[in-house]
C-alpha cells in the first residue's frame, strides 16, 4: 500500500484483534489529504477507547485500497479528497458492494454535498469543526448502523424542503399522530437539528433515555434515520 498514499497504523497486534483489554474495537480507516488533520482525527477517535484506527489514506484512490486491504467497521472519509472525491470514492465502495460504513467529513454544509451523500447512502456527515465527542458519537453510530447527521447538517437539509406539499404534509401528519406526547416533544427537537445529547439537556433527561426515544419514533414513524424523522417533523409543522 505504500505506493498509494494509503498505510496501516501499525495499531493491530499480530492475531489481527485490538490490542489492551480483549474488548473489540471499532476498526477505522481515516481518509484525508491533510496528514495533520489525519493525525487530529486519529488521536481524537482513538482516545475513546473503543475505536482503533487501522489505516490511513491521503487521496480517494487510496482510502478503496486502505478498505479492500483492513475491511474496517467504519470509514471516516474527507469529502474534498484529491484523485477520486469522496463522494466517488463511496459511490466505488457501494460499486464494490464493500460494507464498511462510510462517515463523511467536510468543512463545508453545502448543498450538493449534502444530497450527494444522502444518495450514496451514507452512514454520517459531520463537518470537520465539530466538537471531538460528536465525531466519536458519529464513528459509534455508524458501526451500530444508525445515520448521524451533524445537527448543522441536518438544518442544512430542512432547508432545502418547504413543507407545503399538501400531501406530505398528511402523511407526515398521520405518521407523527402515532407518537405519544414526550415522543413528539423529542421529535420537534429532532426536528431543530438538536443532537441527542441536547435534546436530554433541554428535556433534562438523560442521553440514554432519549436514544431510546429516538429509537420509538423511527420505529412508529417509519422513517430509516434522524434525517428523515427531522423531514417528518418539519412537514408536520412540528
Amino acid at each position: 500500500m505504500n505506493g498509494t498514499g494509503a498505510r496501516g497504523t501499525g495499531a493491530m497486534n499480530g492475531t489481527g484483534a485490538a490490542s489492551g483489554a480483549g474488548a473489540m474495537r471499532i476498526r477505522t480507516v481515516v481518509a484525508d489529504d491533510e496528514p495533520l488533520l489525519r493525525a487530529g482525527v486519529r488521536t481524537i477517535v482513538e482516545s475513546a477507547g473503543d475505536i482503533e484506527v487501522v489505516a490511513e489514506a491521503a487521496d480517494g484512490r487510496a482510502a478503496v485500497e486502505a478498505v479492500l486491504a483492513y475491511r474496517p467497521d467504519v470509514v471516516l472519509l474527507d469529502i474534498t479528497m484529491p484523485v477520486l472525491d469522496g463522494l466517488a470514492v463511496l459511490a466505488e465502495l457501494r460499486r464494490r458492494t464493500l460494507d464498511a460504513r462510510v462517515v463523511l467529513l467536510t468543512a463545508f454544509g453545502t448543498e450538493p454535498n449534502v444530497v450527494g451523500a444522502l444518495r450514496h447512502e451514507a452512514s454520517g456527515f459531520v463537518l470537520k469543526h465539530c466538537a471531538p465527542d460528536e465525531l466519536i458519537r458519529a464513528v459509534r453510530a455508524a458501526h451500530a448502523g444508525e445515520a448521524y447527521l451533524s445537527p448543522a447538517v441536518t438544518r442544512t437539509v430542512l432547508g432545502l424542503v418547504k413543507p407545503s406539499d399538501q400531501e406530505r404534509r398528511a402523511t407526515a401528519v398521520a405518521r407523527t399522530n402515532r407518537l405519544g406526547p414526550r415522543e413528539r416533544d423529542v421529535l420537534r427537537l429532532i426536528g431543530e437539528g438538536l443532537s441527542n445529547a441536547e435534546i436530554a439537556a433541554r428535556l433534562r433527561m438523560s442521553e440514554m433515555t432519549i436514544k431510546t426515544y429516538v429509537s420509538r419514533i423511527l420505529t412508529k414513524t417509519g422513517c430509516a434515520n434522524r434525517v428523515q424523522a427531522a423531514l417528518t417533523a418539519h412537514h408536520a409543522g412540528l
